[in-house]
């Protein structure tokens, strides 16, 4: 990174840390050879497909929070300048009004403040009373987050 420029709003995590699992479907091993499995033009394609695994958004997620109020078209614009793509802005920002959420579940245990854009073009919160005092975890086995703040309350 160059000076004066800014750092991306992702970061990789290590999948090849011990436990992490990230398969999808079964192994090309167990159905080579076999007469049993149909070989047609759409399964003879590449194995290696593009999955966006290792990407952890939470910096994006934290300056969205950081930038409530403020112009979204701005907001918008640094954001995608500092991502790989546009979309994980949406998983917090709604886009339509019936799409607002007021707590977004990002991953297994994290929850984020839901936002949109207002008439005035303002990045706002759904509902900016939801406090982390307010939310119970799902289970007593995972530490819940909302915003980044760790569950107060009890399983």
């Amino acid at each position: 990174m160059t000076r004066g420029q800014k750092r991306p709003l992702y970061r990789k995590v290590n999948t090849k840390a011990r436990g992490v699992n990230h398969h999808v479907g079964g192994d090309f091993r167990h159905e080579r050879n076999s007469k049993r499995f149909d070989r047609s033009d759409a399964t003879r394609g590449p194995m290696h497909g593009r999955d966006d695994r290792g990407l952890d958004y939470t910096p994006l997620f934290r300056f969205l929070l950081a930038s409530v109020g403020n112009n979204w078209d701005e907001i918008f614009q640094e954001a995608v300048a500092r991502l790989d793509k546009a979309d994980p802005i949406y998983w917090l920002v709604a886009r339509r009004d019936e799409e607002q959420q007021e707590i977004v579940r990002i991953g297994e245990s994290s929850y984020y403040s839901g936002l949109f854009v207002d008439e005035s073009g303002r990045l706002q919160l759904v509902n900016p009373r939801v406090t982390v005092e307010q939310l119970r975890p799902s289970c007593a086995c995972c530490t819940h987050t909302f915003n980044g703040i760790r569950f107060t309350r009890k399983f």
